[in-house]
């Protein structure tokens, strides 16, 4: 059974194949045609199709468009309403309908070959649910999906059992915690459906004052719903425009915000686990991608487990909806094993490449012990390593790496990256370490909860913590990533720390680096000291010591 997944309707599309029920690859456009979030430079209603990533999907598998038997795209027109009858502003909704009624005529156009009759629709947040709930290491699970919109509900609250979804409440729109959060993203400054994590971070320079009167507009029915719009943010501070310094009172707002968002989310679970004393809660959409809200359900909450999808967003809608599709005709998927599903390169393609770009490079005889040598230097490193992550997370293969114990090397990595000054560096420890220096849920493979970081370390590694003594921590197993292991333990031996900073690879408003030519390119423009590209190692030209390869 080979189901190729799609999500294109609104943003981050992407691709996911499942063969068999099993994982075989998952990619979002970004990576390819290098747009973030894969919005055109033109009104948001030219939405990109996934038409790269479904290509290189097909093509790691050896598989053309007529060898699908399915072709699962994560958004189902029947079910839609139009936005004006849902109480949304949304001008672009009739275009976006058409689009989707008509996706099996444009993806059998990009896919030569597909038979249309293959295309699946895949209501949105079903294929949200099955992301996390037939994804998740433990079969039969609590779900809790919550987003900005999908067909025309923003909530899903169901239990995966054996395989088979059973929905126990959906929020109508314009109700949405998700569209809340995008308007408080626009209302400070930022830009709408993509920068909700920097309203996550500015939030811990506030004072949840403002939390008395946002109670009275964001709140838990009782029901297994909520009520979440009309916030009247104008009347509780000014605006923020783009560019402008943000205020306390923008912090303010933010940490309100953030603060009514937990207690809203935290009925809610109490409310599903009630309904299914389940032991796991497995959450999607992209309200999920907010770990400060995911620590205090795990901490607070009623489950004994929480799992949170890596591609919790829009993007892993394909990979949601192809598992779906494999569940429903009983086969049953097996659990993700990581997130490392994009595009990988055997060493003599990168070498070809570095060939090709003329530069310098050489090859020690490890790099994880090369790297580690540069960091405690205080060099500041990009480390590009097997396949890609799939997700808004850098975990180890597509990572900027810096040393962690030099307070100075958060406001470095912002200024390498082009980021707000208030933006969070992550830490990425070995798993059997954490618990020694980091307090919150463990393991966390995927940085989708914050920790606290123990007091005594706090000085030793404070380019990693942030101004509320916490950290949105990696745990790195050496099962699953030895060589990132290799290189942890190689940075301990050299500096008494088993934590190294991790951010992604890329610069402002550009997707993570996801080929050698944009490891190449980004290596060029920033101010990074050595390029770990798999066995290889491309030092800046008065560093290079004129090894293999060397010109």
């Amino acid at each position: 059974m080979r189901i190729l997944g799609i999500n294109a309707l609104f943003h981050d599309p992407a691709a996911a194949l499942v063969v068999d029920g099993r994982i075989v690859a998952a990619a979002e456009e970004e990576r390819f045609s290098r747009r973030k979030h894969g919005k055109r430079p033109v009104p948001f209603a030219a939405w990109e199709l996934p038409v790269l990533s479904a290509r290189w999907c097909l093509e790691h598998a050896g598989l053309r468009p007529g060898d699908l038997d399915a072709v699962a795209y994560s958004y189902d027109p029947a079910l839609a309403m139009p936005a004006v009858e849902m109480g949304l502003d949304d001008p672009w909704d009739p275009i976006r309908q058409t689009y989707a009624r008509e996706a099996p005529g444009f993806l059998a156009e990009a896919l030569p070959g597909l038979d249309p009759e293959r295309v699946r629709f895949v209501a949105h947040h079903v294929a949200h649910a099955a992301s996390a709930g037939l994804a998740a290491p433990h079969p039969d699970s609590a779900v809790l999906v919550l987003d900005g919109r999908g067909e025309c509900a923003s909530h899903l609250a169901g239990r995966y059992t054996g395989g088979s979804l059973e929905i126990l409440c959906a929020q109508r729109l314009p109700q949405s915690l998700g569209l809340v959060y995008e308007e408080l993203t626009e209302h400070l400054g930022f830009l709408r459906s993509s920068d909700e994590y920097k309203v996550m971070a500015l939030a811990a320079y506030g004072k949840p004052r403002f939390l008395t009167e946002l109670r009275k507009h964001l709140y838990a029915t009782g029901d297994g719903g909520f009520h979440a719009h009309g916030v009247p943010w104008a009347a509780l501070t000014e605006p923020r425009e783009t560019g402008r310094e943000w205020t306390q009172d923008h912090a303010d707002l933010a940490s309100s915000t953030q603060a009514c968002l937990e207690e809203l989310l935290l009925d809610l679970a109490r409310w599903l686990h009630a309904r299914t004393r389940a032991g796991t809660l497995a959450m999607a959409g992209g309200v999920a991608l907010n770990c400060v809200a995911n620590s205090r359900i795990a901490v607070e909450g009623p489950f004994r487990r929480v799992w949170v999808q890596p591609a919790a967003g829009d993007a892993g809608t394909a990979l949601g909806a192809a598992l779906q599709l494999a569940a429903d005709a009983g086969r049953p998927a097996a659990p993700m094993e990581g997130a490392d599903l994009g595009r990988g390169w055997p060493e003599e393609e990168l070498r070809a490449w570095l060939e090709t770009a003329r530069v310098p490079y050489e090859r020690p005889a490890d790099i994880a012990e090369a790297v580690a040598e540069e960091l405690a230097r205080d060099g500041v490193v990009a480390w590009f390593q097997g396949r890609s992550e799939y997700g808004p997370r850098a975990l180890g293969h597509r990572s900027l790496l810096a040393h962690p114990g030099r307070a100075e090397n958060l406001e470095r990595l912002n200024h390498v990256k082009g980021r707000e000054e208030f933006r969070p560096v992550a830490p990425m420890v070995l798993a059997d370490r954490a618990a020694e220096i980091f307090e919150g849920p463990l393991p966390s493979p995927y940085m989708l909860f914050v920790h606290g970081v123990a007091r005594p370390w706090r000085t030793r590694i404070p380019a990693v913590v942030h101004v509320d003594g916490t950290a949105r921590i990696q745990t790195v197993d050496p099962a699953r990533e030895p060589l990132v292991a290799r290189m942890l333990a190689a940075f301990e031996r050299r500096t008494g720390l088993p934590v190294v900073v991790n951010t992604s690879l890329n610069t402002a408003g550009r997707p993570m680096v996801d080929d050698p030519r944009d490891a190449l390119e980004c290596f060029g423009s920033a101010p990074v000291d050595l390029l770990a590209i798999g066995p290889f190692a491309v030092r800046r030209p008065r560093a290079c010591t004129g090894g293999e390869g060397a010109a």
